[in-house]
């Protein structure tokens, strides 16, 4: 195996001799070596296939600001998220996980906190990833002795959710970005109005309909009948509630599905939280 790259004493992009490309990790492995030169495969402790040409730029610009511990770290969550989700996840996670934990880190230190706008949703709809991301937080205190806050859990389930290999199917990448297009639409034409886009809500909202979407296609669907939430929530924002049955009609037309109470709730809500600052 030779060293194609070297990125730092750690870290080194090498080429068997089928000449595949993988990154491979380990104290000192590539110490005073040089591109052309034997790996002490001995050294290696991790070790992945390049997933993009452009892999190795972005993770070179990392190593630059992220220690190798926290690279390590990475690499072993990514392991057991893995094992724990039983799915294959995208290499590309390697990179956003690393960079997301070294800041989270580094924002704990500083002492600026920063909530999840998306919790509740994350804790209701996507039980697996979030106690997945629950053990990640343990496992980072253990290697660093940092307790990261709980909303951290909800930012790293969802790096695993958009990780997952099967969520990148071209045919149902499709039809998701219809349905969360078609519904804003119904959303902007009931209420006339245009979304800031570049706003917290709008991202917040479109962020519910990629996941109702997703859930939607899978036949994921939460299945819970919360009655008295519908009813507060229907007689509360009237408006939302007119605008939701407009996206119930537009669903059963197009893919012949009945949304629970407990979905129009939270479409309900959501609705409501979008459009309330574009009408004020």
């Amino acid at each position: 195996m030779l060293i194609k790259r070297v990125f730092n004493n750690n870290v080194a992009l090498t080429e068997d001799l089928d000449h595949t490309e993988m990154v491979v990790m380990g104290k000192g492995l590539a110490f005073q070596k040089r591109p052309g030169d034997e790996i002490d495969t001995e050294k290696i402790e991790k070790t992945f296939i390049t997933p993009s040409e452009g892999f190795a730029n972005k993770l070179s610009e990392l190593l630059d600001e992220i220690p190798y511990e926290i690279m390590v770290l990475a690499k072993d969550i990514i392991e057991m998220a893995t094992s724990e989700l039983n799915t294959e996840l995208n290499d590309s996670l390697y990179l956003s996980l690393a960079d997301h934990i070294h800041f989270a880190l580094t924002r704990l230190k500083d002492g600026i906190p920063i909530k999840n706008a998306l919790m509740w949703e994350v804790q209701k709809f996507y039980k697996d990833e979030y106690q997945v991301a629950r053990k990640v937080l343990e496992l980072i205190e253990a290697r660093t002795g940092q307790r990261l806050p709980e909303d951290e859990s909800a930012s790293i389930a969802l790096h695993l959710f958009n990780a997952r290999q099967d969520c990148s199917r071209m045919e149902e990448t499709v039809k998701m970005t219809a349905i969360v297009g078609d519904i804003s639409d119904i959303v902007k034409y009931h209420y006339s109005i245009n979304f800031d886009v570049e706003s917290m809500n709008y991202s917040r909202f479109i962020t519910h309909l990629r996941y109702f979407a997703y859930r939607m296609l899978r036949g994921e669907l939460n299945d819970d009948q919360n009655d008295m939430l519908y009813e507060q929530v229907k007689m509360q924002y009237p408006e939302a509630f007119e605008c939701s049955r407009k996206v119930q009609a537009y669903l059963e037309r197009e893919y012949q599905m009945q949304m629970t109470k407990d979905e129009l709730a939270y479409f309900m809500i959501h609705i409501q939280r979008v459009t309330s600052r574009e009408k004020s």
